[in-house]
């Protein structure tokens, strides 16, 4: 089996590319894994990769879209996430190189984490979505590969939606940065792609009991 860490940090990215899925071909997202990614940008000094995400529940949805990938040859919605991941996997190694723009990125977060923290435990503002998606804009947008996400029914159109799939898709990258970090490359993808799909059906076992 692959290490853990490295399961759930790329369970991460499956998950925001997911998320990015669903707000471009319907408008909104599924709330509980869409803070959970969000969220994961502002914690830095995690004791491990589980808590970045509040817990591996946090990433259920990407174990499962991982789950599905990872054994089925998938339908054209699936071939739409995996390149989302592939994109997300190289961005996150591009933000490895860049120390000047990751510094940035820090900065800005950490001065954006006050609002978060005192929302008095109610859900993020549209606020925060808004200043996520200016810095992701105004930083990892200029690096490639670009990330031409793909929706219907003018969803694209609306600023709110546009603003959440750009900070979903910052979130992605945050997850594939760790993924790297934690020594995941995406040759795994394919060479450990049993070893891997053992593990999420492991850890997928362990939080439905």
């Amino acid at each position: 089996m692959m290490q853990r860490d490295q399961i759930l940090a790329l369970a991460g990215v499956f998950q925001a590319a997911t998320l990015a899925q669903q707000l471009a071909h319907r408008g909104s997202a599924d709330e509980i894994p869409f803070e959970a990614s969000v969220r994961s940008l502002f914690i830095t000094d995690a004791i491990n990769t589980a808590s970045v995400y509040g817990g591996e529940s946090g990433v259920k949805l990407g174990l499962q879209t991982m789950r599905q990938r990872l054994s089925t040859t998938g339908k054209n919605s699936d071939f739409e996430v995996a390149r989302y991941v592939l994109s997300l996997t190289q961005l996150g190694v591009r933000l490895g190189e860049q120390n000047h723009m990751a510094a940035t990125i820090a900065k800005e977060i950490e001065q954006l984490k006050p609002n978060v923290e005192s929302n008095n435990g109610e859900g993020i503002s549209q606020h925060v979505y808004s200043e996520l998606a200016r810095i992701y804009k105004d930083t990892i947008s200029y690096m490639k590969p670009k990330i031409i996400v793909q929706g219907g029914q003018g969803h694209l159109s609306s600023p709110v939606v546009v603003d959440k799939v750009r900070t979903i898709l910052f979130a992605g990258v945050r997850s594939a940065f760790l993924w790297n970090q934690l020594g995941g490359k995406r040759w795994h993808l394919v060479f450990k792609r049993r070893q891997a799909l053992a593990s999420v059906e492991s850890i997928l076992a362990e939080l439905d009991r």
